[in-house]
């Protein structure tokens, strides 16, 4: 019997996932859970100690065991022949001039991540042999190593893990092995290459230089803020022109500008930083940067629907985690359907290697076939053995069963209470989506401004997002879209949003998750319990953490951040903490 294990082996945000006999996803989840280490740079994702127990767990002694990771093998040949000649070495990468390149990036930076993708590449699986002795003794094998082109992981995962059998599919990334875009095409869940980009520069990479440029971080992740700063800021054509001088469109192509052109266009601009942008960002540049990235990927979709027209669209690479653009780009496009994995950046590609593999060695297999597209929660589930080990000790805590639980959380969110909820497997991707979240009521002006200051502690101009009954959706949002992952941002109608504003953002949308008793019964039976009450069918919901921290993985985690933050009560499947005794049923 044989099992696929896939690797995302990239510097940062890497995953594991483990695919069955018949290509069914077993387990798939992002290292940073597990570690408690923001996007986990650097980090194998598949250490010793993690693998004894997962494939423990999953896989039956005497199995067969293939690793496929999310770097091709010819790249990764000439990543070993790099480091075998000695350009990776600290003095060789120092080396290099620290000054931006035609890549929007530092040189330097650059070679520093291409050395650290050939480190990656070099120990893939060294953990799983060594988890997988320790989990069986030798009852079980390593059947193989196998490696695939990045971007081609991306496409599987997205098109595969879709809802549609012929679509699509553009790859929007930082790099690949060639370029940092790529466009496939899928026919009857047959994958193929359309066009590859060649070239070191890329779309993600000029969002992460306006990331820095705005004040922020990229190596950080921090690209999530210009997103939310943007509709506060202005539009500035001297801004846009001087972002304009970095890419043009020729012919419905992108190009980028050379190295020095790079250098002058940022000399400029940092001129012009407000001397507070590194403490509160630069909202001017965050609208222009937001409205140029659009105009680079409206080239790159339009070359995508010239190449490989039709009705389906399916979006990854990290680029397919700009929201903002993803709800506005079926209006910009003669597509009709969209979809965004709920992975879409590195940590997908876990999933998308090991299908690949999977598909290699089962010709006549075409992706699952469902109809439907991939559930996000296949992560780690909770073990509530803490807190049946704190009953005895903790008054404010008891077990209510399901229904219980449900209906006593709607009632303290109804009346403005902050509730941690944690039920069945986690997310996979970046998002939560109703299984590791922090909720509250979307009703009151000030929930937003609540929430920060008792648990969240993000930057005031972060918006929250909406988990919505999908039935509703159309009578809250304009021209409404099915959003499972909350993958896009929708306008919400004007009459509405004075009912919901704390998950209403400056320009008058929200990036939405659609919420149904088939993907998710028990936040599903949670929202409506909360509707029964106020007539609201819509929670505010945020990931299970603090800024700065992934979500967490364990129980553990959530009481911690129960008794050190501000939350009202925490619920752990049909377990219920609470501070104030008070509102526990039948007090």
């Amino acid at each position: 019997m044989r099992y696929y294990l896939g690797l995302a082996t990239t510097f940062h945000d890497p995953a594991l996932a483990l695919i069955g006999p018949d290509g069914g996803i077993l387990f798939a989840e992002a290292t940073e859970r597990y570690l408690q280490y923001k996007r986990a740079p650097n980090c194998e994702p598949d250490s010793a100690p993690r693998m004894a127990g997962l494939l423990g767990r999953f896989l039956p002694a005497g199995a067969e065991l293939v690793v496929a990771t999310s770097w091709g093998p010819d790249f990764s040949s000439f990543l070993a022949r790099s480091a075998a000649a000695g350009a990776f070495g600290l003095e060789a990468l120092a080396a290099h001039a620290p000054g931006l390149n035609r890549s929007l990036v530092p040189e330097r930076a650059e070679r520093t991540f291409i050395a650290e993708l050939g480190v990656a590449q070099g120990r893939a699986g060294y953990g799983t042999l060594l988890g997988l002795d320790r989990a069986h003794g030798g009852a079980s094998r390593i059947a193989g190593l196998r490696r695939y082109s990045h971007h081609l992981t991306h496409a599987a995962f997205g098109l595969w893990g879709s809802p549609f059998r012929d679509a699509t599919c553009l790859v929007v990334d930082g790099m690949g092995e060639t370029g940092a875009s790529a466009i496939y095409r899928m026919a009857a869940g047959r994958i193929a290459e359309v066009k590859r980009h060649r070239g070191r520069e890329s779309v993600g990479f000029f969002f992460g230089l306006v990331t820095d440029l705005a004040g922020f971080d990229q190596t950080k992740g921090e690209e999530w803020k210009i997103m939310g700063l943007a509709p506060y800021g202005r539009p500035d054509p001297d801004l846009m022109g001087l972002l304009r001088r970095l890419y043009r469109i020729e012919g419905g192509r992108l190009r980028f500008a050379d190295a020095e052109t790079v250098q002058a266009v940022v000399a400029e601009i940092l001129a012009r930083r407000p001397t507070d942008a590194l403490d509160c960002g630069w909202a001017d540049l965050a609208r222009c940067g937001q409205d140029a990235f659009a105009e680079m990927m409206d080239a790159l979709v339009g070359q995508a629907e010239e190449l490989a027209p039709g009705e389906n669209l399916v979006v990854t690479g990290g680029c397919a985690l700009n929201s903002s653009y993803n709800g506005r780009l079926l209006g910009r496009s003669g597509y009709r359907h969209l979809h965004v994995p709920s992975a879409p950046a590195d940590d997908g590609n876990a999933v998308g290697a090991a299908w690949l593999a999977f598909a290699e060695d089962h010709p006549d297999w075409t992706g699952p076939g469902t109809g439907a597209a991939v559930t996000p929660y296949l992560g780690s589930t909770v073990s509530t053995e803490p807190l049946e080990r704190m009953a005895g000790s903790e008054p404010r805590l008891r077990r209510l069963g399901h229904a219980g639980v449900t209906q006593a959380a709607a009632e303290i969110l109804a009346a403005g209470g902050l509730v941690g909820w944690v039920q069945g497997r986690a997310e996979f991707g970046p998002r939560a989506l109703g299984n590791r979240s922090i909720l509250a009521d979307p009703r009151p002006a000030d929930a937003k401004a609540i929430l920060n200051a008792k648990v969240k502690y993000r930057e005031a101009f972060r918006p929250f997002a909406p988990s919505i009954l999908a039935e509703a959706g159309p009578d809250w949002f304009e021209d409404y879209q099915d959003s499972p992952y909350m993958e896009r941002t929708l306008v919400w109608r004007e009459a509405v949003r004075g009912r919901v504003p704390a998950v209403v953002h400056e320009d008058g949308t929200g990036r939405l998750q659609s919420v149904t008793r088939a993907r998710n019964p028990a936040y599903a039976a949670l929202i409506e319990a909360f509707a029964a009450r106020t007539g609201v069918p819509i929670l505010l919901n945020t990931s299970f953490n603090v800024m700065g921290k992934p979500i967490l993985h364990t129980a553990e985690d959530a009481i911690l951040m129960f008794y050190t933050t501000g939350l009202d009560a925490l619920v752990v499947e049909d377990w219920l903490l609470v501070k104030d005794p008070a509102v526990l049923p039948g007090c």
